[in-house]
């Protein structure tokens, strides 16, 4: 069967997968992985998708952010084939968006508690906390508030249009995904889509391609 994967950011930017493979920053780490990219494309026909304009857009704009070269936009635009889900075509099951839909009014009830449990402190604080300290007192438990609700809500959820294009396409092209989001794998597995950790995606590549080669 001909490998196909799709690649959400993170396929290209994680963190973890940088610091494993000793990347120097996140324009060294592109331009390696690129490379394998085409490697494989050339060597073995493995074909690696970026949604377009979704994905592709948002590489490009967190790696114009780091002030990467305009080497690595060429192989991008030379390695990754850039593609636009069909979203009417692609047929979803009910039962991910029950599931979906369970999991969204899961998250708003947590943030709903704790939204109500900061209303109550923050009404303790202000009762005690004397005028010119107020403003502070205030904006660090705001902090706090804005930590704990992003947590809640965003871990393990699809919570962006670029999250669902890979999703999408993957089914569409009958692919992988490749990506460290826990929100992406946690529904790609319901979605019965393979999964890859972008942390061991770039050995994955090296290991088809040393099995060409003969060597290790």
């Amino acid at each position: 069967m001909r490998q196909r994967f799709v690649l959400d950011t993170t396929a290209i930017t994680d963190t973890g997968m940088r610091e494993k493979e000793g990347f120097e920053d996140i324009c060294h780490s592109a331009s390696e992985i690129l490379d394998l990219i085409a490697k494989a494309r050339m060597k073995l026909d493995i074909s690696c998708y970026i949604p377009y304009p979704s994905v592709y857009t948002e590489l490009i704009s967190f790696l114009k952010r780091y002030n990467c070269s305009e080497e690595v936009i060429i192989k991008i635009d030379t390695w990754l084939i850039k593609k636009t889900p069909s979203r009417i075509e692609v047929m979803i099951p009910a039962a991910i968006f029950y599931e979906y839909v369970l999991t969204m009014r899961q998250k708003i009830n947590k943030g709903r508690r704790i939204a109500e449990d900061f209303i109550w402190e923050s009404s303790a604080v202000t009762s005690k906390v004397k005028p010119e300290e107020l403003r502070k007192e205030i904006g660090e438990l705001i902090s706090r508030f804005r930590e704990k609700y992003r947590a809640a809500l965003r871990h393990g959820i699809l919570d962006s249009s670029p999250d669902i294009d890979v999703l999408l396409l993957a089914k569409e092209l009958d692919a992988a995904v490749v990506s460290s989001d826990e929100g992406i794998k946690r529904w790609a597995e319901l979605m019965g889509l393979r999964f890859v950790e972008a942390i061991k995606f770039p050995r994955m590549l090296r290991e088809y391609l040393s099995m060409l080669e003969g060597e290790k």
